[in-house]
């Protein structure tokens, strides 16, 4: 039998993320788990906890004043596993960070473990979307994502600013360019990152701005599976420069324009900036982000 607490966590997930699918991302559990869940503490306690609206759900006000309740809950039980890993000995523990990719996050988890080498470190990958909700759902410590992250819950570092170019595959028209202007993308075919990617968000920004349309032939999962789909000639990419890694079948086309760049931060709930092994990953943040300034 599922206990009350796992209900509630269902129910606590649901009323944070505004869906029962978006919970069950969070909790590793499938949606009708999740349902499940949530219908049996209804049921149970003869109470409404929420309005369906399609895929969508509503807190009732009953519902709302539960929600209160369950967040003090789970953050003082947090709270409370992370006093008792720092406890444990000094500078001992774990941290859990989410990140789009490894570009950024491997210069600062080196300096790190250099300082701290008794710290176990795991990195989980999405896109930007997802690890921002793991952090909001505390599933993630910290969290990289490719844009300021502007909610009051959340403490947000600027690490830096990279810019987005474009990969073509040798044979390419464009490939002997060096450099583009946006308008020569027009009608062009395209390999973007999935719908949630910032790199892709920022790029079709540019483009509407300047009214070209581009023809998006084949969306991948991953940043690895983008370059290996313009390697084989499906079409152009689009990558922060930061991010790119050099392939002999592939040419890289810097891409002129106001705003086409992505702006790495790094976050973590503002409730817990000063716990011992965060506050300490910030600290080398902070270093990374003075180091990798431009210079005047």
């Amino acid at each position: 039998m599922d206990s009350i607490s796992a209900r509630l966590r269902a129910f606590d997930a649901t009323a944070r993320t505004g869906s029962m699918s978006a919970a069950a991302r969070q909790l590793g559990l499938t949606q009708p788990t999740v349902s499940e869940h949530i219908s049996r503490l209804e049921r149970h306690f003869g109470v409404e906890l929420f309005i369906r609206r399609g895929r969508r759900v509503e807190l009732t006000g009953f519902g709302a004043s539960l929600h209160e309740v369950t967040l003090r809950a789970f953050r003082a039980e947090l709270e409370a596993r992370t006093l008792l890993e720092e406890a444990r000995s000094l500078y001992r523990g774990r941290l859990q960070i989410c990140a789009v990719g490894p570009y950024n996050v491997m210069p600062m988890i080196e300096r790190y473990r250099q300082r701290w080498p008794a710290v176990q470190i795991a990195v989980s990958v999405g896109d930007s979307r997802e690890i921002v909700e793991r952090v909001l759902a505390y599933q993630g410590d910290l969290a990289l994502p490719l844009h300021p992250v502007v909610d009051p819950r959340i403490h947000c570092v600027p690490y830096r600013r990279q810019r987005l170019v474009v990969i073509a595959p040798r044979a390419h028209r464009l490939a002997q360019c060096g450099s583009l202007e946006l308008t020569d993308l027009e009608s062009e075919e395209f390999v973007m990152r999935e719908i949630g990617s910032a790199t892709r968000k920022v790029f079709e920004e540019g483009l509407a701005a300047s009214s070209v349309k581009v023809r998006i032939v084949l969306e991948m999962g991953s940043r690895e599976a983008v370059r290996e789909a313009v390697a084989q000639g499906l079409g152009l990419g689009v990558v922060a420069d930061a991010a790119h890694v050099p392939d002999r079948r592939l040419v890289v086309l810097a891409l002129a324009g106001e705003g086409l760049f992505t702006h790495p931060h790094v976050i973590c709930l503002r409730e817990r900036k000063g716990a011992t092994l965060i506050a300490n990953f910030l600290s080398v943040v902070d270093e990374c982000a003075a180091e990798s300034s431009p210079k005047r």
